[in-house]
Formats: C-alpha cells, structure tokens, sequence
C-alpha cells in the first residue's frame, strides 16, 4: 500500500492508494525531531492500524529542502512505517508543482501556514532567491502567518471592524498579554499566527476582509510571481486553504498582473496521489528566473 503525506507547519494529510484519508499535526523539521515526529505518529490510532500494511511513503514537508532536514523526517518514518521498502521525503514546493502542474511548465505557489512559489520547467522545479521563502517574519505574503499577524494587530491597534473584533473577543478570549507571550515566548509562533486566519472567512465584515486579502496576495505577486522571467506566460496554480477560500480575490490579483490563474486546490494531496499513480510526462517547455 501506499501513502501520500502533505505537511504543512499546521497540519499533514495523508492519503493511501485507496484514498483512506488521515490528518496529524504538521511535522515541519526547523522545530521538530525525528524523536517528537515519531512521538506523535504514534498517537493517531487511525495510522497505527494500518502502518504494517503501507510499503512505500512519500512525504511532501515544509522545510524539507535540505539533505539535513530530509534526514530528520526519514528517521522518523522509517522508524514508524517498519514494513515500507521506500521511502521518498521531499520538499511541499515539489508537492505543489507535481500536483498542479500536470507535466506542464508553470508557477506552483503554496498559501498556507507559510507561503512559497517556484517554477516548474514541466521536469524538474526549479528553486532559488525568494522562492527558498524567508518564513513568517521576513516574509510568507500572503499566508496564514501573514494574515494572522495583520488581523492581530489590527486589534491591538482597535482598528478592525467592530464584528471582527467582537469575534476575536468572545470566541478567542483574546487579550494583550496572552497574544504577547504567544508570539514572543512560545513555541510555533507562525502556527499560532496562522489559527486567526479562518477569521477572514467567518467575519461578516466582507469587504473589510476582501481588502485585506487582497493587499496580502498582492504582496505574494510583486516578491514571489513576478521574480520569474517571462512569467506572465504560465499559468500560475496555487495549494492551500488561504487561497482557496478567496480564490475570487486571487483572481483579481492575477488578472491585474496580467497572469493567468491555474488551478487553485485546498488539498493537493488527492492531485498528488494522482501524480504518483499516474505520472504525467513531460511536455516540454523551460523557465526561467530574473
């Protein structure tokens, strides 16, 4: 059997070849050991049942881009999965463009957590400058670290919308001193940051938050989109819940850029399972950076 795993800083999906779907915390090596990851895998019973049975794991992670940080996740899984005769870790920029690129040349862009984009010469991504991202306090536009900072602030400040507010309030509790010692002190600050991002979706205050979104996408545009030579000529596709939920202000976005909008999915781990049962060959193609 095998299993997909597509793991963000908040939460990792995984998808076996019989489309058995189940979800952990995610597992992003700048903060966990293989000991921690391991720990945890352990505890999610729907996994433990079925762990003998799965011969080959691909996992997708943020922060897997280094031979290092590979090591710390394959350690675990190995450890875990004693039965799999493969197992591939990679980074979640390859899971973007094998998912949503279809063997095409492209731009594959993540909102999550975190945000991240490369190119896809329709072989191999392509990654380097600003595409390596520069995580949630230099930079992550547009990602749910990037709108939980924002929204966070604008409380603080008292300058968001009175419903919005009354939400952060009454369902979050929220105070200065606790937002504070979670940013500041704690551990998994951009987790933390990126909880409030659901908040865009939940406020009535609409246009308020289409404005906000908007502002945040247009970042990601100017530093993570148009770093790419002739990038107006591909379509660029995006993966995670940031994008999904506002895809009409993505659109927006990319029509003032003069970019074609790709494909914009949730969860791509249902396209990459897809990918690796159905590989699409290359069609030829090539890009490049400025």
């Amino acid at each position: 059997m095998i299993i997909i795993a597509e793991s963000g800083s908040t939460k990792t999906n995984w998808l076996t070849d019989n489309k058995e779907l189940h979800e952990t915390i995610g597992f992003n090596p700048l903060f966990f050991s293989s000991e921690n990851i391991y720990d945890e895998l352990m505890k999610q019973e729907g996994l433990l049942k079925l762990k003998d049975e799965i011969t080959e794991v691909f996992f997708y992670g943020a922060s897997c881009s280094s031979d290092d940080r590979k090591q710390i996740v394959f350690d675990a899984l190995k450890k875990y999965f004693t039965k799999a005769e493969k197992i591939k870790v990679d980074h979640d920029m390859n899971a973007a463009a094998f998912s949503t690129c279809g063997g095409k040349p492209g731009i594959a862009c993540i909102l999550g957590t975190g945000s991240n984009s490369c190119v896809f010469d329709s072989e191999r991504v392509l990654e380097d400058g600003p595409t390596l991202g520069l995580g949630y306090i230099l930079g992550d536009e547009g990602s749910g670290a990037y709108f939980g900072k924002k929204l966070l602030a604008k409380f603080l400040y008292k300058e968001l919308p009175e419903a919005t507010a009354k939400i952060l309030n009454d369902d979050y509790g929220l105070e200065k001193n606790k937002i504070y010692e979670a940013v500041y002190k704690k551990q998994h600050a951009n987790v933390y940051l990126a909880s409030f991002a659901r908040v865009m979706s939940d406020s009535p205050d609409k246009e308020f938050m289409e404005k906000l979104a908007e502002e945040g996408f247009t970042e990601f545009f100017i530093h993570n989109v148009c770093c790419y030579k002739n990038y107006k000529q591909y379509p660029v596709h995006f993966v995670g819940s940031i994008a999904f939920h506002f895809k009409h202000v993505l659109k927006k976005v990319a029509d003032n850029y003069g970019c074609e909008l790709g494909i914009v999915d949730k969860n791509p781990v249902y396209r990459l399972l897809d990918y690796h049962i159905h590989p699409q060959p290359p069609k030829g193609g090539s890009m490049q950076k400025t």
